[in-house]
């Protein structure tokens, strides 16, 4: 009986040292006064420190202060792509050809500039066809047409490795209409650059 006792103190004992040296310090942010500033809320709890919450301007990014980031209204890789789209347009072909067509050469001439003086720009150039013919020769047909484009832009100065080429055929038209001017747009050759 008396270790019966012993033991049941001894686990007594062992537990209330153990809740009494385990206890943790509590952080509580205490949210931004809304109608009565000069009103001071004293904590609830003694032992709790009151941490002061930061303000937007003194967010550091980095390790740099937020007011000396330049945000801007818009990120450079939208303005960016946007002026691509714009000078870059899709190239078009003929019927059954492959040929790069007089008035296409000045926008294939532009990109070989921009890529020339933007040395880390790459180039997909995708070749597209319309819907007649079967499946193989409209993507084979299509990457005659990339090639094509890419071996204006490598005549220009343009260094192979920028340059990658892919066909979809007849699988991405740009207009889905089955008439001869729906044909004509998805005769193309369409550029993604990648920065």
């Amino acid at each position: 009986m008396m270790k019966r006792g012993f033991y049941t103190g001894l686990i007594l004992l062992a537990t209330a040292v153990l809740f009494s040296s385990c206890s943790k310090k509590h952080t509580v942010v205490q949210p931004e006064p809304q109608q009565q500033e000069d009103v001071q809320a004293e904590p609830a709890v003694s032992g709790v420190e009151v941490v002061e919450p930061i303000s937007p301007e003194e967010v550091e990014v980095a390790g740099v202060p937020r007011e000396q980031i330049d945000v801007g209204t818009q990120p450079p890789a939208v303005v960016e792509e946007e002026k691509i789209q714009k000078d870059f347009k899709d190239i078009h072909f003929d019927y059954d050809k492959y040929d790069i067509r007089p008035e296409d050469q000045a926008t294939l001439a532009r990109l070989a500039d921009w890529m020339i003086k933007n040395p880390y720009s790459k180039v997909t150039i995708e070749g597209h066809c319309d819907e007649r013919g079967t499946d193989e020769y409209n993507l084979a047909l299509g990457e005659r047409r990339a090639r094509a484009a890419k071996n204006y832009l490598l005549a220009s100065g343009v260094d192979k490795d920028r340059i990658a080429t892919i066909t979809y055929g007849e699988e991405r038209p740009l207009d889905p209409g089955h008439n001869e001017e729906a044909w004509r747009k998805n005769r193309r050759g369409h550029f993604v650059i990648i920065e």
